[in-house]
Order: C-alpha cells, then sequence, then structure tokens
C-alpha cells in the first residue's frame, strides 16, 4: 500500500511516535469530524489521533503510566492507569486560551478525579447505569469504581469461586447495552491462578451476563466485545480475525482478519477502527501464538463495516510497540488533553458555565 510517512528521516533512526498511514486515512478521519484515542501499556502514553486537514495527521501523546482501559461518555472520557482510574472532562473554552498553544485545539480534556484501585489489571471501561462499570482482570468480575473502596465486585463467572487476585480465567473484555453488561470475553473457564494459559491459542469464551451461560467456547483469544447495531462483534487476538456473532445460536461469522495482534475496536459512521500490536517475543503468553509471525507493527486498521473490507491503516515506526485499547472521540476535530502526571492541569479552572487559565501569584 502506498502509504504516507510522517516525521521520518531515511538518515537517521525515526524521531518518537514516527508513523506511516495510508494516504485516504486524513480525509476519512476529517470528514468523519472525530479523534482515535489510543492508549499504549508499554510506552505510558494516551495518544490523541486527529486530521488537522484532508491531507495530514497529528498526534498527541500524553503521559499516563501503564496506560490501558479507556471508556468515552459524553464529555468524559476515563483512562485506567497502573493504580488509578483517572476520568477527565473536556471543556471548549479552555482551548482558545491555552497558555502553551493557545487557539490550537477545539478542547481540551482537564482531569477531574481519580480512584486509587490498587493493580487491577482493568481491561474494560464503560459508564452505565450504576456508575462506572470496569473489567477487573486479576479478581475475574466485573465491578464499579467509586470513591469508597478499591472496587466493588458486580458479577464474575458461574465457574469462578470467590474474588480472589488470581487472574484465573483472564477476563478481558465487555459490551454494554441499555446501560448495563450484557456480553464479556475471557480466555479461559478455570477457577485456579492463572489456569487460562495452557489454552490460550483455544481456550477463550463468550459468556452472556444477565443468564451467566456460556454462549460460545473454543475461541482463539476473543478480546473487545461490542455491540453495534444490534449486532455482537468481537476479535480474536491470536488469529486477528474480527467476528460477527449471532447472539441466539453462539455461532459466528469473518468479517475480516488482519495481519496482527488485534485489540481495542470502536465505531464511528460506517467504519470500525482496530487496535493491533506486536507480539511480545520474550511473553511466555504471547510468544506462540498463531499471529506471532505476523504481528510486526503496530497501529490501527479501518474497516468498513458494509463490506467488512480494509479501508486505511495507521502503522508506527518508532516508541510504540503495543495498543492496550482504543476509542472514537465524536465530534471532536482536534482535541487537546492534559495528563494528571503534569502540574499544568492544576491551573484549568471549570465550573458550570465558564472556565479559567488561574494566574499564579507567589504569595510567600
Amino acid at each position: 500500500m502506498d502509504n504516507r510517512e510522517t516525521n521520518t528521516a531515511k538518515s537517521a533512526p525515526p524521531p518518537p511516535f514516527a508513523a506511516t498511514y495510508s494516504p485516504n486515512l486524513p480525509e476519512l478521519i476529517h470528514q468523519l469530524g472525530c479523534t482515535i484515542a489510543l492508549s499504549t501499556y508499554q510506552a505510558g502514553k494516551i495518544v490523541f489521533v486527529s486530521a488537522k486537514n484532508d491531507d495530514e495527521i497529528v498526534q498527541l501523546p500524553r503521559s499516563f503510566r501503564n496506560a490501558m482501559a479507556i471508556g468515552v461518555e459524553g464529555n468524559r472520557i476515563a483512562v485506567a492507569s497502573a493504580n488509578e482510574v483517572h476520568v477527565l472532562a473536556h471543556e471548549p473554552g479552555l482551548a482558545g486560551r491555552y497558555p502553551a498553544q493557545p487557539g490550537v485545539y477545539d478542547t481540551i480534556y482537564v482531569p477531574r478525579a481519580s480512584y486509587f484501585t490498587g493493580a487491577i489489571d482493568l481491561h474494560g471501561l464503560a459508564w452505565g447505569n450504576d456508575g462506572l462499570w470496569t473489567v477487573n482482570t486479576v479478581f475475574s468480575c466485573l465491578c464499579l469504581i467509586d470513591d469508597r473502596y478499591s472496587f466493588i465486585p458486580k458479577w464474575k463467572p458461574s465457574f469462578i469461586s470467590a474474588f480472589a487476585p488470581e487472574d484465573r480465567c483472564h477476563l478481558n473484555g465487555m459490551a454494554m447495552h441499555n446501560g448495563e453488561p450484557l456480553w464479556v470475553t475471557a480466555l479461559g473457564t478455570g477457577n485456579e491462578p492463572h489456569s487460562w494459559r495452557p489454552g490460550i491459542n483455544s481456550g477463550g469464551v463468550v459468556i452472556h451476563v444477565p443468564s451467566g451461560e456460556i454462549a460460545a467456547s473454543g475461541l482463539p483469544m476473543p478480546h473487545t466485545p461490542r455491540l453495534i447495531d444490534g449486532k455482537l462483534y468481537v476479535l480474536f487476538s491470536s488469529t486477528g480475525e474480527i467476528a460477527l456473532f449471532d447472539q441466539e445460536s453462539g455461532r459466528y461469522d469473518i468479517v475480516n482478519r488482519i495481519k496482527g495482534f488485534i485489540r481495542g475496536m470502536a465505531r464511528c459512521g460506517d467504519y470500525l477502527f482496530i487496535g493491533q500490536s506486536r507480539v511480545r517475543q520474550k511473553s511466555s503468553a504471547f510468544a506462540g501464538l498463531q499471529i506471532a509471525r505476523d504481528a510486526t507493527h503496530s497501529g490501527f486498521t479501518v474497516l468498513h463495516m458494509p463490506t467488512g473490507s480494509t479501508v486505511a491503516e495507521f502503522r508506527y515506526l518508532a516508541s510504540v510497540d503495543e495498543i492496550f485499547d482504543l476509542a472514537v472521540l465524536p465530534g471532536l476535530r482536534r482535541p487537546g488533553i492534559l495528563s494528571p502526571e503534569k502540574e499544568v492541569h492544576s491551573s484549568a479552572i471549570v465550573i458550570p458555565g465558564t472556565s479559567f487559565w488561574a494566574v499564579r501569584q507567589d504569595t510567600k
């Protein structure tokens, strides 16, 4: 494919976050009027990928230690990091007066709350009727995040006997419907610590949350279930396949296959954006995957939903080996984001109806 290269030099190693992309990708993202949010555990970043115009892609990386799951609702975004969940909200009024780059962004996400969960490896985040739901992989359960506890357990698979920090089945994905979890994915059905590892290539399951029934089994590393227009899509990470499930029978059809380890999926318009990663060759869990030979780069692929065909790609040349999650920020062409790890966010003040950039004065 005739990819366009950004910020790369032939005579020297590529600079941080250098990438190539399909020539049609800037126009596609620009016309959709959205931004793609990527999380990378390995690089410790949230990266916003936006289109400046119909010809040019721009990236905005921000530090979030061990960034994992991303959840989006309205003007809010939740990010799971090493031991916390951070909630940020965007405020258009801050953008024009942003001291570092005034007038560059159409809005700016600023930190609003942080929840200290402990190290529980959150693999999914979504707001629902009862609050902020998450997939708690270490404790093999779905839970709610709030300010009273590390988490509140709400559901576990029927084959898990107790809540324990043992990653028994590698619960790793959640699909919401009408504000409640409806489907989850896991890599196994064992009840012992890390019992999913021996069958990583063929022991995966899709589970119906309300009934607890296993709807499909024997799957190759299912991940990122999503309900889109009433249809259940699931990624098979170890084969690079996108599966469309019949929710009654548990049977599925393969929509397409991507040459890479896939994880993280979101829809905008008629398009699916799917994250892909390089396989960690030194990892005892992932080195033997079926897709390992093809999983040589990270980035994302865009599929046209009506036809299932691949229409565009974005590939990293430096800095990012792994994409953990992917979300679409609809209606935001060029959002900014302030990391909780940087002091600048403390100068952003937002109250109902207006916002300010505080001017610090030495009162000592």
